[in-house]
């Protein structure tokens, strides 16, 4: 007697034929989509898909122009994020939904504040908050105020305020692509949790080692339709195919050793005996014309702080920071420039694009001085410069007015770059360059930096991938508590022996970073 197979989950959510369109953009074509409960759904695909729209669609955010939307096998109409939450879905986006002045327990009850007599329970909101800290490992007391957390703190209460909800519907909008090895295991431990609990789970991730960790079933998305559902343990080359439609034969296209330069170069970028009091000490190093040098090491270690010192974003107590040979002055990001110095910044959204500015705009934002004449800029000549770096770079757009903040991650990247090419910049520090963005755009940015160094260019590369870091660089720098505690050759960086500085330890080891499914 054979034992009957269990009962499918009970159907929470399914999407028949949406469709979504912008202004020359075809987002969504047909998209069906469904969720059980008690299930991670992955939901894979290119920038650009049509990933975030269809999750907007179903978080309130846009409203679908054709198709509709069943929640329990009854049609629904949801026209707005309230309405989301009224029907048990709740959703966490890739951008914050946060107020940086408020402190966290404002921010996790905004709107849902706990009233007693009419008046807001500090004290209760507190202790509620502290709770939902405590369960997503978060620190920081509840009156801190949001601005003073870092990005993964941020993506920490964005979290939390989605738990506080008690969702039946829980959409993740690459909720890990910021987090630490130990908070995607915490977090991954909650999700489990919830899937036990019959919450349905749709997850976005561009991290494909993460996908059998913690998925069920993957429905991949390609120019804004569903090109097939498999199975989570399905083999990463065979989501790539179904992703960008052919197979990719090498994720990391950089011939290690390509870029090695000889020892009487002068180098482009040196750096000599950087401090900060508290933050970093005794930094040196030199970036040649021509290679990539990358700088690994666990989060905290001080390498953003570095580069934004080095760029003049930030200030250091000591040191010397010269580019071809000129030093340049403390705290001045107009000389950096001026001197040829690029800074790409992790945090790109907020730090490297104006969003609802064009594509133009944006591409000219360093060199606005240079276009300008008597206060006013040269627009046709910066439309023509532009274009010219925009077509360079392969930026996948309506057009160049179109604003930035409806470009796909992988373009609003390229976008991020273009400015600092246009700016003619012979140093470019990439600071977690591809961050959030599909693994056919990570390919494209990897060519693009292989360019770059071959005409000449010199590239410093901050990464929290470690496979990326060992894939692209030519040499890489280790950091570990604010020092540089070892620089490897291309032959010599495994992964063993980086960890191994990271830690601080004398022989090959492990820590946090090796545990992550994503094995960085």
């Amino acid at each position: 007697m054979t034992t009957p197979d269990p009962p499918p989950a009970r159907e929470l959510l399914r999407t028949e034929g949406i469709r979504k369109t912008f202004p020359g953009v075809v987002a969504l074509d047909g998209v069906d989509f469904d969720l059980r409960a008690g299930e991670v759904h992955v939901l894979l695909g290119e920038n650009g898909a049509g990933k975030s729209t269809l999750i907007k669609v179903l978080s309130g955010t846009h409203r679908p122009d054709a198709g509709r939307v069943l929640c329990d096998g009854k049609a629904v109409r949801i026209g707005d994020a309230e309405a989301a939450e009224k029907l048990g879905i709740a959703t966490i986006h890739q951008e914050f939904n946060l107020v940086p002045h408020l402190s966290i327990a404002e921010n996790l009850f905004l709107g849902r504040q706990p009233r007693r007599f009419g008046i807001v329970d500090r004290k209760r909101m507190e202790a509620d908050a502290q709770a939902l800290l405590k369960r997503v490992g978060v620190t920081a007391p509840p009156r801190t105020p949001v601005r003073e957390l870092g990005i993964a703190g941020r993506q920490m209460v964005e979290i939390a305020k989605a738990l506080s909800l008690r969702a039946r519907v829980l959409i993740m909008d690459e909720p890990t692509a910021v987090l630490t090895s130990e908070e995607v295991n915490r977090l991954f431990g909650i999700v489990r949790g919830l899937r036990s609990e019959g919450v349905g789970i749709v997850l976005i991730t561009h991290h494909l080692e993460e996908i059998p960790a913690i998925g069920d079933r993957v429905t991949v998305l390609r120019d804004g339709r569903s090109v097939g559902q498999v199975p989570a343990n399905t083999p990463q080359d065979d989501l790539v195919t179904l992703m960008v439609g052919r197979s990719i034969e090498q994720q990391y296209p950089r011939k290690a050793g390509s870029g090695t330069p000889a020892a009487a170069d002068q180098p482009l970028l040196r750096v000599t005996g950087l401090r900060r009091q508290g933050v970093f000490q005794d930094i040196s190093f030199e970036v040649h014309a021509g290679e990539v040098v990358g700088v690994a090491g666990l989060v905290g270690a001080g390498r953003t702080e570095v580069v934004r010192a080095v760029f003049g974003a930030d200030p250091y107590d000591a040191g010397r920071v010269e580019v071809a040979g000129k030093k340049l002055p403390r705290g001045d990001v107009w000389a950096s420039h001026a001197a040829g110095l690029g800074l790409v910044p992790e945090d790109r959204k907020g730090q490297g694009l104006l969003p609802d500015a064009s594509v133009t705009d944006n591409l000219g934002l360093v060199t606005l001085r240079e276009s300008s004449t008597g206060g006013l800029v040269d627009r046709s000549g910066l439309r023509k410069e532009a274009s010219r770096i925009a077509e360079r770079l392969g930026v996948r757009m309506a057009g160049m007015e179109q604003h930035v903040r409806t470009l796909s991650g992988g373009n609003q990247q390229k976008v991020v770059i273009g400015k600092w090419l246009l700016a003619k910049s012979r140093v470019l520090i990439l600071d977690e360059p591809t961050r959030g963005i599909d693994v056919g755009a990570k390919v494209e940015i990897y060519q693009l930096i292989n360019e770059l160094t071959a005409s000449g260019h010199a590239v410093l590369m901050i990464s929290s991938d470690l496979p990326e870091v060992l894939g692209m660089s030519d040499r890489v720098l280790v950091m570990s508590q604010g020092r540089i505690a070892g620089e490897l050759t291309a032959r010599d960086a495994t992964q063993d022996a980086v960890m191994a500085l990271a830690v601080g330890t004398s022989a090959p080891g492990t820590s946090e970073m090796e545990d992550s499914p994503r094995g960085h």
